[in-house]
């Protein structure tokens, strides 16, 4: 009789809301009892909490990270004529949330150890319509915020975070967020702090910036009625907030979890040739909201066959991102050439994202490396 293989799934939101179910259907009731659904002293409860665990004086919630983003740009009059610089190799919400208020992303390439921005291209990059720098955390492991924060000081740039990958992830003991002069986290439900819908927040140590943000959020407006700037409706709602407070509490072992996922990972592709697994950066402290390896020496097409061997024998991954946003066809206009972005164009045909989340078992883990190994075979 052939044995039953439980399929190992990418991510698994199911196994860590059966162990706080309780917990967060008090708190939905509670709100949905209240009668107050939009503001109120839920949200500003989650507000301040998650600025605390952040490390910042000011936490402004909105509706999504990509708001964050784009909140965090209109707070400082970045818009038409200014470029920021970050990072191709990221979701669009990054660039997207610059093009939206006007401005141009100016891509620049990647680290292959880290997939993070590289520092040392920022110079570079750096014109007279420069006004900020946008690092990205992605996949929860930080980017050198030394060598980023320095740049920024010393061409009087703006630096916004986005942490929508990295929430709880550290820079020398300092949380993401919590570095530059604001900090952009999402809430979307895969994330380490995720919600059971959109949510997003921006944390600053800037009274006046978190003053503009709340005031975009809000249709422009203080006083009900009384418009002050063309602003967007982007409020968290509160049931969102109730969800997450209850989910903050439990975030510290959650990513603790997640880096004893990773570290079982690395001992145990260790052992496989021309795979490239990621690691602890110096001075940093990942949170691994994902984990992707890099397939030395893949295209993008064997890259997939992998995948889909992979899935015959019953584990699942996922490509982030499978094309960098220099090649994205809203951001030809740009006129990055063949070879402009080589590291980006390289680790976007090889990477290759593992299942990744607290509650993923050694079982399930050596599952995936023998699922890994057969079909490296095969292909």
């Amino acid at each position: 009789m052939n044995k039953i293989i439980t399929p190992v799934p990418p991510l698994d939101l199911t196994g860590q809301y059966a162990t706080i179910e309780s917990d967060i259907s008090t708190a939905v009731l509670k709100v949905l009892a209240s009668g107050q659904y939009i503001n109120g002293p839920v949200v500003e409860s989650f507000a301040t909490a998650f600025g605390h665990y952040i490390g910042t004086e000011e936490c402004v919630v909105c509706n999504s990270g990509t708001d964050a983003l784009y909140l965090a740009l209109r707070s400082l009059n970045i818009g038409p004529g200014d470029e920021v610089i970050t990072s191709p190799f990221t979701f669009i919400a990054t660039a997207e949330a610059i093009s939206a208020v006007g401005a141009k992303p100016v891509f620049i390439d990647i680290e292959r150890t880290t997939l993070n921005l590289n520092p040392t291209l920022i110079e570079a990059a750096i014109t007279e319509r420069t006004k900020a720098i946008m690092p990205v955390h992605i996949f929860g492991k930080p980017v050198d915020m030394d060598a980023v924060m320095a740049i920024a000081q010393q061409h009087s740039l703006w630096v916004i975070e986005d942490c929508a990958q990295a929430t709880g992830a550290e820079w020398r003991g300092q949380k993401v967020g919590s570095i530059g002069h604001m900090g952009c986290f999402s809430f979307f439900p895969t994330k380490n702090l995720g919600g059971c819908g959109d949510g997003g927040a921006l944390t600053t140590n800037h009274p006046d910036i978190a003053a503009t943000a709340r005031l975009l959020r809000e249709h422009g407006s203080k006083v009900r009625y009384h418009h002050e700037a063309i602003g967007i409706n982007s409020r968290l709602d509160a049931v969102q907030a109730a969800i997450l407070q209850v989910k903050l509490q439990h975030l510290a072992q959650w990513n603790a979890q997640r880096m004893a996922v990773a570290e079982r990972y690395r001992q145990l592709l260790a052992s496989i040739p021309n795979v490239l697994a990621p690691s602890e950066i110096k001075a940093g402290t990942s949170v691994w909201n994902q984990y992707s390896i890099l397939l030395e020496g893949f295209t993008a097409n064997r890259r997939d066959r992998l995948r889909s061997a992979m899935q015959d024998h019953s584990v699942s991954t996922m490509v982030y991102y499978p094309i960098p946003l220099h090649r994205q066809p809203v951001y030809q206009n740009l006129g990055y050439g063949e070879n402009a972005l080589p590291v980006s164009d390289q680790a976007a045909a090889e990477v290759l994202a593992l299942p990744m989340f607290p509650e993923l078992t050694e079982q399930q883990q050596e599952q995936v490396i023998q699922a890994l190994r057969k079909s490296l075979q095969q292909v």
